[in-house]
């Protein structure tokens, strides 16, 4: 039971897992879009591949979202109660920011460096490539949707694909979608990734923010609410997601791994209704958990026994039957001598009050009163 304790991730820990992820995503992003002069290959494999680095590093502490459109998509997809969404959130635009100021300060060690306009932030119209605004709306709610569902498709419990391959899948998805859209918004799917540098990049690039908020939002909001449509829901949706603004179970154990963190909650996960209380980390949402039987002795769980006749008094796990106090003590009764034969220390017969289970050695032998 400590073990099981000790591996839960606390909500601290999610939000520094979202924190760090996010930092890495737009750190090393739009610091190869800087420095690479926007180069396409460098720039949509950079942002490929901190998906895949961190999902691999904290993907199984908060599942690895680094995007406020992801969780927005799994909450609405039944993946994610909504009493996490502000966590996560915060957590994301804390790290986006963190990555813009580093971003900021670190270029400035060139001369003559200039934020406004060349912090690689999202952009459209007069100030961009004279891409429309409505476009480009367009665009990044499509783009959102299409990564949306690829995300949800490669963590739903019912996808065989070996589940170390999801977060491959999701970085060559991010990084398909810059090359087919950077030159006309300089790919967002992302608010934090937009917010974190747009703040520092001048006027013009924070007046253009509000579609790269709106815009992904709307998308994952699209693929969540659509993919049990499209594809089946598989399972009942965690409790308090979707429509279901009810809350949901803020102690919810979450597995350690990537794809049991997509599925957070769901009906016979470790630690949710329908598993067995104190299950191994490796039982999987969706497996049967084991019967259990509480210890008549101690009331603890156990395994419970092949099936078979109705256990007679003094067997194992039943209470030995009433004597009265007229009648005498049989031998390997409480309070009567041991049996003829006996030796000293010798360990009582299992079922027989002070050896439950017959492995205390011998150690709790009751002697006969004076």
């Amino acid at each position: 039971m400590t073990d099981t304790v000790a591996d839960t991730p606390t909500t601290g820990q999610k939000f520094t897992a979202e924190t760090l992820g996010t930092f890495v995503l737009v750190f090393f992003g739009c610091g190869a879009a800087m420095r690479s002069g926007g180069d396409y290959v460098a720039t949509g494999l950079t942002f490929g591949l901190t998906v895949v680095v961190m999902a691999y590093a904290v993907g199984r502490i908060s599942g690895g979202h680094f995007n406020p459109a992801v969780t927005l998509g799994a909450v609405l997809g039944g993946r994610l109660p909504w009493n996490q969404v502000g966590i996560y959130m915060a957590a994301q635009l804390l790290g986006g920011l963190l990555a813009g100021a580093a971003l900021f300060g670190l270029n400035h060690g060139f001369d003559g460096f200039s934020a406004e306009g060349n912090m690689a932030q999202n952009f459209f119209g007069d100030q961009g490539t004279g891409y429309a605004w409505w476009a480009a709306l367009l665009l990044e709610i499509l783009l959102t949707a299409v990564f949306l569902w690829v995300i949800l498709a490669v963590t739903d419990e019912r996808n065989e694909v070996n589940v170390a391959l999801g977060p491959l899948a999701i970085g060559f998805a991010l990084a398909m979608i810059h090359f087919a859209s950077m030159s006309a918004t300089g790919t967002s799917v992302n608010p934090a990734r937009s917010i974190g540098p747009g703040v520092f990049a001048g006027t013009d690039a924070i007046v253009q923010l509000w579609l790269f908020v709106l815009a992904p939002l709307l998308g994952a909001a699209i693929a969540g609410l659509t993919y049990p449509i499209l594809f089946g829901q598989g399972a009942a949706p965690v409790a308090g997601s979707g429509l279901n603004f009810g809350g949901g179970r803020k102690d919810q154990f979450v597995p350690g791994n990537y794809e049991a963190q997509w599925n957070q909650g769901q009906q016979g996960g470790w630690g949710q209704p329908g598993a067995a209380w104190g299950a191994p980390p490796q039982q999987q949402w969706g497996q049967p958990a084991p019967q259990q039987q509480p210890d008549p002795a101690y009331g603890a769980p156990q395994a419970a026994p092949p099936a078979g006749p109705p256990a007679q008094p003094g067997q194992w796990g039943q209470p030995e039957p009433y004597q009265p106090p007229t009648q005498p003590a049989q031998p390997g009764q409480w309070g009567a001598p041991p049996a003829p034969g006996a030796q000293p220390g010798q360990q009582s017969a299992p079922g027989h009050w002070g050896n439950p289970d017959g492995d205390d050695d011998g150690r709790t032998q009751v002697r006969r009163p004076d």
